[in-house]
């Protein structure tokens, strides 16, 4: 528990201070958001104001994991390297994003092309070493299975290691392009993105937690129910640094905000936590505990597919879905505790059927 509490407050005080810095650094150097022309009129008001501010929720969560371990003596997991390889390649695809907006003033950055395969070719990355690195118990970090919340009898790896080694390959990369890409399209409202991953990540510390204390190589003979991730205490230890970075950096997110995250912060967060629900075996259960960002998606999908297939028709005043309200007339404020509510609520029904299904192999 030491290593949670260091991680967590380490990575909120290196955010919470560390963001300041980087705000003056930003407009120092006239940093700021350029704002979609077709977005909400109210939001020309946040023209100019400093982004990129992912950059500080990177460095905060890498050092907050650095500090637990080195507080407790410990050198880290593959599991975790792995997660915080995956988060700083995504942020670093992000930051080229960013950049490039801001160096070419305008709403837009990498082309969507660029963007994918920079997604693409850190996802493949990540998926072929987290098949890597047995431990004494020849586990791996990821495995062929498809998971609920545990590995399901779904094995990828049904025709062979090698057809299974790029089915998996296919199966993290869409994994790993979509939530990266659902935290990217929740980030349009002063704190949402922020505030919502902090909730999706205090669930993950939970359920990381637990299978560290419900592991089968830690027990003298495996109980029901047992758990055999790898390192799940460093994935805890993540999972609570990134709250902390959250946190620390929700302080000057919040409306009206005086530093957005940027696609530096939303892929990073995204990519870590398709990474945690890989390494957790929990990628089906993820879509509830980090159901604010399935709800985004799936509006900006309806939307689009609506408008299509009706030649112009619209489902929503505006997707994504939070747009939907601010121009019912929702305060900005409003929309956003309301959406982290929601967050709150799928957060904690992910963790009840995660404790559901131990108690019914008990």
């Amino acid at each position: 528990m030491l290593s949670i509490i260091v991680a967590s407050g380490v990575s909120l005080l290196i955010a919470l201070f560390g963001t300041p810095l980087l705000i003056r650094f930003l407009r120092a150097k006239s940093y700021g958001q350029f704002i979609r022309e077709d977005g909400p009129t109210s939001h020309y008001t946040k023209r100019g104001t400093p982004t990129m501010g992912g950059l500080v929720i990177v460095l905060a969560t890498v050092l907050g994991y650095t500090a637990s371990n080195l507080a407790v003596g410990r050198l880290p997991g593959a599991s975790g390297v792995l997660l915080i390889a995956l988060m700083v390649g995504l942020g670093i695809i992000g930051f080229l994003d960013d950049f490039t907006k801001v160096r070419q003033e305008r709403s837009l950055g990498l082309t969507p092309t660029a963007k994918m395969i920079g997604q693409g070719a850190v996802g493949v990355a990540f998926s072929l070493l987290a098949l890597q690195f047995k431990d004494s118990l020849n586990r791996t970090p990821a495995t062929f299975h498809i998971s609920f919340v545990r590995d399901t009898s779904i094995n990828l790896a049904f025709a062979g290691v090698v057809i299974g080694a790029l089915l998996f390959i296919v199966w993290a990369n869409f994994l790993v392009t979509a939530w990266s890409n659902a935290v990217n399209i929740t980030d349009g409202l002063d704190g949402l993105a922020a505030g919502a991953s902090a909730i999706a990540f205090g669930a993950y510390t939970v359920v990381a937690l637990w299978h560290s204390y419900q592991s089968c190589a830690s027990a003298v003979v495996p109980t029901a129910g047992c758990y055999d991730v790898r390192d799940p205490r460093d994935i805890a230890i993540i999972c609570a640094a990134i709250v902390g970075a959250c946190l620390g950096f929700l302080w000057h997110n919040t409306s009206p905000a005086r530093i957005f995250m940027g696609d530096t912060g939303s892929l990073a967060l995204g990519g870590a936590f398709a990474g945690v629900s890989i390494l957790t075996q929990t990628e089906i259960l993820a879509m509830l505990i980090g159901g604010l960002f399935v709800m985004e998606v799936c509006s900006d999908v309806i939307q689009i597919g609506y408008f299509k297939l009706t030649h112009g028709r619209r489902i929503f005043r505006m997707a994504p879905i939070h747009h939907h309200f601010e121009l019912k007339g929702w305060k900005e404020v409003t929309v956003v505790v309301r959406f982290w509510l929601i967050e709150i609520l799928l957060a904690a029904a992910g963790i009840g059927l995660f404790y559901g299904e131990w108690l019914a192999q008990q």
